[in-house]
């Protein structure tokens, strides 16, 4: 026998599954979220220390204003729980000045009236000495940006989900999922089944990150799964990546002018300008972050390589070595994780096409993290309201679902 009927059932604690239990219950409704690992787990795309905070957004000027939303949740739940989840450092945008994503930059800025500098490579090189950019090379710097700690984000909001009444069951592995007829007749209107038994809530709220492609198959979403190296760094000189000194940064080249070759995924037209990009976040604790954005190999979540080898370090050290030397110290730590793409690299946010009372939330494309709480609250919308105040054209699943 299944469990009693929930009211609205998340699949997939992550961030934006946190997100919608904590935005679900507290508008009152029975809500259950099933995560198949442990909260916090190191094995989707919500963990990693630390993730880039950005306004002067080069995906597209219409992020813009949820970006404005994000900053006021964040704060929000700051206040709620009483943690410093957002830290706030800067941003530094490098790249040649017709760089596309450069570009893409300047017109979020320009259209929102984003308080910006624009530096030269020497300028940058004086004022944050960690970074060698090439001397064509400009920078487009945002002091109101910085980084959020990923794993404090999704325990707070999970926290404040629970404490709003949700029940959150760990180590639930979920099978199998159906939509029970007849829809609003009554009663349940979706069956999950789990390891541990059946489930049944009036509504499904799919957010299950990498592995969205199985869960939602009915759909032939073109989803790509891209496997992704995180490195942190012991620096040769660390007073130059402490937070005082260093921002966050993103430093778009051209190809792979930096670190080469390799099996690259890119899957959407930002995803292409970025094949020899690399973003960093400084050390506050843990080394000095540096990583690719985009550019990893194509995978899935149950058979990604897991393990970091010696070809992935120098993949980053080619970085490091070429536009951050200070930074070329020793290895302290690295790890894998997963951006789940969609061909245009902007999200899914959206009513399933088949069936009324589910919703999905996917296909973040490397750079979702900073929205989970606008996310988890258009998908509570959806919920109870049948609408949220997300762009629909943008986030829309029609555009990629199979007809």
């Amino acid at each position: 026998m299944p469990d009693r009927p929930f009211d609205a059932m998340v699949l997939g604690v992550g961030a934006m599954g946190a997100a919608a239990c904590y935005h679900l219950a507290q508008r009152g409704l029975c809500v259950v979220g099933l995560e198949q690992f442990d909260l916090c787990h190191d094995r989707g795309s919500s963990q990693g220390r630390s993730r880039v905070f950005r306004k002067a957004y080069f995906e597209d000027p219409r992020y813009v204003p949820l970006l404005h939303e994000a900053y006021e949740a964040w704060g929000r739940l700051e206040r709620e729980t009483g943690q410093t989840l957002l830290n706030f450092v800067g941003c530094l945008n490098i790249g040649r000045p017709d760089h596309p994503c450069i570009r893409g930059v300047r017109a979020s800025v320009t259209q929102h009236g984003l308080a910006h500098e624009v530096l030269s490579a020497e300028e940058v090189r004086r004022r944050h000495p960690a970074f060698e950019p090439p001397p064509d090379h400009v920078a487009v710097y945002e002091a109101d940006a910085g980084y959020l700690c990923p794993e404090d984000c999704v325990r707070a909001m999970a926290d404040l989900a629970r404490r709003a009444g949700a029940e959150l069951r760990e180590r639930t592995v979920v099978r199998s999922w159906r939509a029970l007829k007849p829809v609003g007749a009554g009663g349940a209107d979706v069956r999950v089944e789990t390891d541990n038994g059946p489930i049944e809530a009036g509504a499904l709220v799919i957010t299950a990150g990498a592995w969205l492609p199985t869960v939602a198959a009915e759909l032939g979403l073109p989803l790509t799964v891209e496997r992704q190296v995180q490195a942190w760094f012991a620096p040769k000189i660390p007073t130059h990546f402490v937070p005082e000194s260093m921002p966050v940064f993103i430093h778009f080249l051209d190809g792979d002018a930096a670190a080469g070759g390799g099996d690259m995924h890119m899957p959407g037209a930002n995803a292409r300008n970025l094949a020899g990009a690399f973003y960093g976040i400084c050390d506050h604790g843990h080394g000095v972050k540096i990583a690719r954005h985009h550019g990893g190999a194509a995978t899935t979540a149950d058979a990604v390589d897991r393990a970091v080898h010696p070809a992935d370090e120098a993949d980053i050290r080619r970085y490091i070595r070429a536009h951050m030397p200070t930074a070329d110290g020793p290895l302290r730590d690295a790890q894998v994780c997963l951006y789940t793409n969609t061909p245009d690299d902007h999200f899914m946010i959206d009513r399933h096409p088949l069936h009324k009372n589910v919703f999905i939330a996917g296909g973040f494309s490397g750079h979702g993290f900073k929205f989970a709480p606008v996310v988890g609250e258009a998908l509570a919308d959806l919920v109870t309201i049948g609408r949220s105040r997300l762009p629909g054209e943008l986030f829309a699943i029609g555009r990629f679902a199979a007809k």
